[in-house]
């Protein structure tokens, strides 16, 4: 993350630059993309105000805090931004509706040949549209067994799954 640090009424102090610079790289874990953040520290009579505006990201987030010790505004402030990196994150995510998996849900189901009651287990998921190749490399980043996905070409959907052999299999709709 670039980050520039502004003092005002206050001695400019590479500890506390690099305090502000150590403090932000949390955030990248959160962003996407390269972010810029600006930092302004003040002093105003007793009062320390660290006040941070990052930009990056589709996102601006803006941040104040005043306190008697600037390393504790520096915190509270970073506490702040991050609490509204993350509501602003699940606000996308619910807008585009990824990343939602339903809880699984379980049914009794009988079996007339056999008495005993076996348990099924019912999971619903998301599915993004890609193409078979890409489903393949998906599959290969998170290694799992199969994966449900949207044939772009088709607009149908197709599970890929891995095989015994190594290989992987692609199960199409024929209509």
């Amino acid at each position: 993350m670039q980050t520039s640090v502004t003092f005002k009424n206050l001695d400019p102090s590479e500890n506390l630059k690099s305090y502000v610079g150590d403090k932000l790289d949390r955030f990248d874990k959160y962003l996407d993309n390269p972010a810029e953040a600006s930092v302004v520290l003040s002093v105003e009579k007793f009062r320390h105000i660290a006040e941070v505006n990052i930009s990056g990201d589709r996102l601006r987030i803006n941040g104040k805090e005043e306190t008697n010790d600037m390393y504790s505004a520096i915190d509270m402030v970073l506490d702040k931004l991050e609490k509204q990196i993350k509501k602003s994150k699940q606000k996308i995510r619910d807008r585009r509706g990824g990343a939602k998996v339903a809880d699984a849900v379980s049914e009794d189901v009988t079996f007339p040949d056999d008495e005993t009651t076996k348990q099924l287990i019912v999971k619903n998921i998301d599915y993004k549209p890609m193409d078979a190749e890409e489903a393949m490399m998906q599959m290969e980043l998170v290694n799992n067994n199969f994966l449900v996905f949207t044939n772009a070409r088709t607009d149908r959907v197709n599970v890929l799954y891995r095989r015994k052999d190594g290989h992987y299999g692609l199960i199409q709709p024929s209509n």
